[in-house]
């Protein structure tokens, strides 16, 4: 046996052992702590042995047949482990760990020889077309992520470019779903850039940390102070704007539970001059050498912020589904830290939420441009009775996590949600049957819940904006990137915006955020609820921005509709935040001024 031989064996028995052990980690749920960690520390440990191995041989596996392909099908493993890791924990090094990986795969083309126009390859490849067709979009996924927007934009031409191309050369083939893949991230891409951030969705302390309240912030206590380090978040709507399994509302909620490194956000320098007047390549290291540069994630992270919170992403649970993972993340739920569950869904079965909308054609003063609100829908599923023979109101309504003809397997009730009050919850819904879960405040079965519950309406100056698939919620996009969301209620996108103009409105509302923290931190009339949360960053963010949401659909809404049109939190926040307040009206009123908007609100003495 040759050399060759040698090497090329050992090498085939270590593919072969890392991936049996990545199966056995694949389907590894992405919540709750596993307790069975040293499975992760082995696959990672064989497939960093395959890497080295395949470097240190590299010719001689080229002279016993190696393809390129095969060395990019590994780096893509290794970073499907690494994006793994990272939906498993929010480390922000294991996504960009991934990054770097898929990067070099790129950068070094190891699929394109699988290319059915080169004479050395042909149609017998198509099992190799395919693993390239993964490679693209689980690498758009995680650019997507870490809002690396040009290189989204040229994945995604790419991918297109290769689903073409397969459709071209394998009409045997059938190849609908992957251009489904490529009309969902186009369609993302629409939405998501229509709307791009000057500042980022991730928590900044450069524009989230306001000098001014930081001393209240700091000096701020509460009797009980509770740690935020646990989310769930899933959204379940037909049509949806979504990608891959990550739709863009827990996109969006993803991004704004998450530390923003400070400086240049993950921004990796592609050259650097030198005083002599060479170049170092920062690209991800010399193709020819093969190398990695494994360190490279150090410079693209931030090691003095603290953990991210971790997130369970769960894409269209089923209902028990999702009560199984609140009972998982619940359970592990440490002493003294609070649960955050995010649920965007219908309140109607098999239906889009695109629903009637407040449009303004102009000034308050009269409401004739105001759409007329349909009946409300009274087929609701039969409602628990108590002991009295009354409605508990705990199970009459409910939010629809299913398809059609499921009846109601796949509701959702406020009732459903009572055990997890044992611990603290922060609990968020988004949707056109948010109110239902009023019901849950009062019912606790040990500690009262933060609720925020959306508006039951949107409402926007241009109705068509209203459309839920082609914009996404609008109270989860206030609570995400709030002056974008208001720039889309008025109508207009801040890509038409002077750069200067949008820039002095984010001054504004930083200003208004940072004089609503200090009254919140020096009111005496703060629920218990909000002080013990008030002093996490994320929270609290929250927090200022739904005062912010809830005053703005205030003045543009006539006040018969509030009910419909305005969102409610419960425990009720002080009056000295409420819309009704000099503080927070002439802080809006600010910054519709400043747009030059203030037509479509109607402000009292202002």
């Amino acid at each position: 046996m040759s050399d060759n031989d040698v090497v090329s064996g050992t090498f085939r028995a270590l593919v072969e052992s890392a991936d049996r052990k990545f199966a056995r980690v694949r389907d590894v749920p992405a919540y709750g702590r596993v307790h069975n960690q040293h499975y992760f520390h082995k696959v990672f440990k064989a497939y960093m042995r395959l890497w080295k191995y395949q470097q240190e041989k590299r010719s001689k596996l080229i002279e016993a047949g190696l393809n390129r392909w095969e060395i990019g099908e590994i780096a893509s493993r290794i970073g499907q482990l690494y994006f793994g890791q990272y939906m498993r924990t929010s480390e922000a090094r294991f996504l960009v760990e991934a990054y770097v990986f898929y990067e070099a795969i790129l950068s070094r083309s190891y699929f394109e020889g699988s290319n059915s126009s080169s004479k050395a390859f042909g149609k017998k490849d198509l099992g190799v077309r395919f693993k390239e067709l993964r490679f693209y979009a689980r690498f758009l996924l995680v650019s997507l992520i870490l809002n690396r927007t040009e290189m989204v934009q040229l994945l995604a031409e790419r991918f297109k470019a290769l689903v073409d191309d397969c459709k071209a050369n394998y009409r045997e083939t059938n190849f609908k779903e992957w251009r489904l893949v490529v009309q969902e991230i186009v369609r993302f891409m629409k939405v998501d850039t229509a709307f791009m951030n000057v500042r980022p969705l991730r928590y900044s302390t450069l524009f989230d940390s306001h000098p001014s309240s930081l001393p209240y912030v700091a000096r701020f206590h509460a009797k009980r102070v509770l740690k935020f380090q646990d989310a769930l978040l899933t959204s379940y709507h037909r049509n949806e704007v979504k990608f891959a399994e990550l739709t863009l509302d827990t996109y969006r909620m993803l991004q704004c539970l998450e530390w923003e490194p400070s400086g240049s956000f993950y921004q990796k320098r592609a050259v650097e001059s030198k005083e002599n007047g060479t170049f170092i390549d920062h690209s991800g290291a010399s193709a020819a050498s093969g190398v990695i540069d494994m360190n490279l994630a150090a410079d693209m992270t931030d090691p003095t912020l603290p953990p991210n919170p971790r997130k369970a992403v769960i894409y269209r649970p089923s209902v028990t589904h999702l009560i199984a993972v609140m009972a998982t993340i619940c359970e592990e739920l440490p002493l003294d830290s609070i649960m955050l569950v995010y649920l965007s869904a219908s309140g109607k079965a098999g239906r889009n939420n695109v629903t009637q909308v407040y449009n303004s054609g102009g000034s308050h003063k009269s409401s004739k441009n105001k759409v007329p609100l349909p009946a409300q829908n009274n087929s609701m599923p039969e409602s628990c009775i108590n002991n009295k023979g009354e409605s508990s109101g705990y199970y009459d309504q409910y939010l629809w996590f299913g398809p059609r003809g499921n009846g109601g397997l796949s509701n959702l009730y406020p009732g459903d949600i009572i055990p997890f009050t044992r611990r603290p919850l922060f609990l968020i819904i988004d949707s056109d049957n948010s109110h239902a879960f009023k019901a849950l405040h009062g019912a606790e079965r040990g500690e009262t819940a933060a609720l925020f519950l959306s508006p039951l309406r949107p409402a926007f100056k241009n109705p068509a904006d209203a459309n839920f698939t082609q914009n996404g919620s609008q109270f989860t996009f206030f609570l995400t990137a709030p002056l974008s969301a208001f720039c889309q209620l008025v109508g207009f996108s801040p890509s038409d915006t002077e750069a200067e103009v949008y820039n002095d409105a984010e001054s504004i509302l930083s200003a208004a955020f940072s004089e609503w923290e200090v009254i919140l931190c020096t009111s005496t009339s703060l629920d218990l609820v909000w002080a013990q949360v008030i002093s996490d960053p994320f929270l609290r963010r929250l927090i200022l921005r739904f005062i912010f949401c809830r005053a703005v659909l205030s003045f543009f809404c006539p006040p018969e509709d509030s009910e419909q049109y305005l969102p409610i939190c419960l425990p009720l926040l002080p009056i000295s935040v409420s819309p009704d307040s000099e503080v927070v009206q002439s802080a809006v009123h600010r910054l519709a001024k400043h747009l030059s908007v203030s037509d479509f609100f109607h402000f009292v003495d202002t």
